[in-house]
């Protein structure tokens, strides 16, 4: 006789069963759910040159600099209705990971916000801070492609990096600051990067 084994739930299935169960929960705690999707992107003096125009018949000269500094954003984004939130630091682990989150907990302090994310080192440490209004929920292994927080970094990068040479990481921290400043204040925009089909099919009502 063949032996049953049980099959893992594909994520969306995973993500649809969690997200009604907590939709319900906080309801009866006269909260409403906020599910967000969790990233960080490296940002520094290294630089990579993008396609660009030139006059017809000169090929463009662009600057980089080869010096390996970086610094990070973590962002947090709701494909719903494309609210983002976002850090600047200087290095990804678990303390920084902590003031992350406790930052996104006070911005959402009335809501409870179920947060996905891959599963890097410090997001899976014994000595991560996850705030009471919150709940973290990780992607399965190799799937960043699951993870619409990705096309953030790409925004970033092209509406404020490409073909740019920064002086120091200052520079690198102002540049960085407002390319996501600018993106936190078009919802319109993140919403339409991050708003997979397959997310925002998702009901956070809980009738």
């Amino acid at each position: 006789m063949r032996k049953r084994t049980s099959r893992p739930s594909p994520p969306l299935k995973k993500l649809r069963r969690t997200v009604r169960q907590e939709v319900l929960r906080q309801a009866e705690r006269g909260r409403r759910l906020r599910l967000m999707f969790q990233d960080e992107g490296r940002f520094g003096l290294l630089g990579t040159p993008r396609r660009c125009w030139a006059p017809r018949g000169t090929r463009p000269v662009v600057g980089a600099r080869l010096e390996r500094k970086y610094i990070y954003a973590f962002s947090a984004v709701s494909p719903h209705d494309g609210v983002m939130d976002s850090l600047v630091l200087p290095w990804v682990n678990a303390q920084t990971m902590s003031l992350f989150l406790a930052e996104v907990s006070q911005r959402h302090a009335e809501e409870f916000v179920l947060m996905v994310m891959d599963q890097a080192g410090w997001h899976l440490a014994g000595e991560l801070i996850v705030p009471q209004n919150m709940r973290l929920l990780m992607l399965p292994p190799y799937s960043p492609e699951l993870n619409p927080a990705e096309h953030l970094w790409e925004a970033v990068r092209e509406d404020c990096f490409a073909n740019h040479v920064f002086a120091d990481l200052d520079a690198v921290e102002s540049a960085l600051a407002t390319g996501l400043c600018q993106l936190e204040a078009d919802p319109a925009r993140t919403r339409s990067m991050t708003g997979f089909g397959w997310i925002t099919s998702i009901s956070l009502n809980a009738t």
